[in-house]
């Protein structure tokens, strides 16, 4: 456990001592000491800047589509491998759709532009069968289908190891008692799969509730310059660009601690929820 450890420590714990340059005018060669303070300027900056609310906009709406579309699929697909009776049969098909996963996003992006581009394998069946052609890629009007889709296919498979995981601790006899009491497959999922994993899902959504403002960073950079920045930009890339690129440190460090600040309350919001529902949540 000590490498993990290690990683969130240093690149997680100790460096939220860095988010005090989100209240200074920071100057790298001057640093975080000596750099002069500034109070809340760098945060009224940021509430009053049209291209930030922009990008918490898109944020927004691109995550809700991966909860919507995304978050369900996992569900649903350990599902059909944990009815499949064939153990060789269940561990190929295992293989197969976690393997996505293990490829680099640039591999992805680079993947679906060739399947998806203007020059890409669907124009080019089209442009010989003299349909129309298409350019998803480069369409802002694609940008977040594309995000999902692009999400779905590489970790909608990874997705299901703690579902799967969930499900082998029901009990085999629920299902017994259910079917011999005439409960057809439906019935069975309702009245004993999800109540059985119920615990397990909510915790996934508080954690994903926590995510809410993390949507991707390297998938979206990738991609940001062909869609255009008013359709792809998102408050991680936001913060890279006026950060790094642009050297605004202290002002993308406001909008990262904002971030941040957000993400915590929802997930104490919802772990509260669940409390009242009578779920453990992530914590007590």
């Amino acid at each position: 456990m000590v490498p993990g450890l290690l990683y969130f420590l240093v690149f997680h714990y100790l460096a939220m001592f860095g988010n005090v340059i989100a209240f200074k005018n920071y100057l790298p060669f001057l640093g975080v000491q000596d750099s002069p303070w500034v109070g809340l300027d760098n945060f009224e900056a940021l509430l009053g800047d049209s291209g930030f609310w922009a990008a918490t906009a898109n944020t927004v709406l691109l995550s809700l589509l991966q909860i919507v579309f995304f978050f369900p699929l996992p569900i649903a697909l350990a599902m059909l491998l944990h009815s499949v009776t064939r153990a060789g049969v269940r561990k190929f098909v295992q293989s197969v759709v976690y393997l996505p996963h293990f490829v680099s996003w640039v591999i992805v992006v680079a993947l679906f532009q060739q399947v998806l581009g203007g020059d890409g394998l669907l124009n080019g069946l089209f442009g010989h069968g003299g349909g129309h052609l298409v350019d998803v890629i480069g369409n802002p009007d694609a940008f977040k289908p594309l995000m999902v889709l692009e999400l779905i296919w590489k970790d909608a498979g990874w997705g299901t190891i703690i579902i799967l995981a969930a499900l082998h601790n029901v009990d085999d006899g629920l299902y017994e008692a259910a079917a011999i009491d005439g409960a057809g497959p439906w019935r069975r999922f309702w009245h004993v799969t999800l109540p059985s994993i119920r615990a397990v899902l909510i915790l996934l959504l508080i954690l994903r509730l926590g995510d809410v403002l993390t949507v991707g960073f390297e998938q979206i950079l990738l991609q940001r310059d062909a869609f255009g920045p008013q359709a792809a930009e998102v408050i991680d890339t936001f913060v890279y660009y006026q950060g790094i690129v642009q050297g605004n440190w202290g002002f993308a460090a406001a909008a990262a601690l904002f971030k941040g600040v957000v993400g915590a309350v929802l997930v104490s919001s919802a772990n509260k929820i669940a409390h009242r529902l009578g779920e453990q949540g992530v914590y007590r």
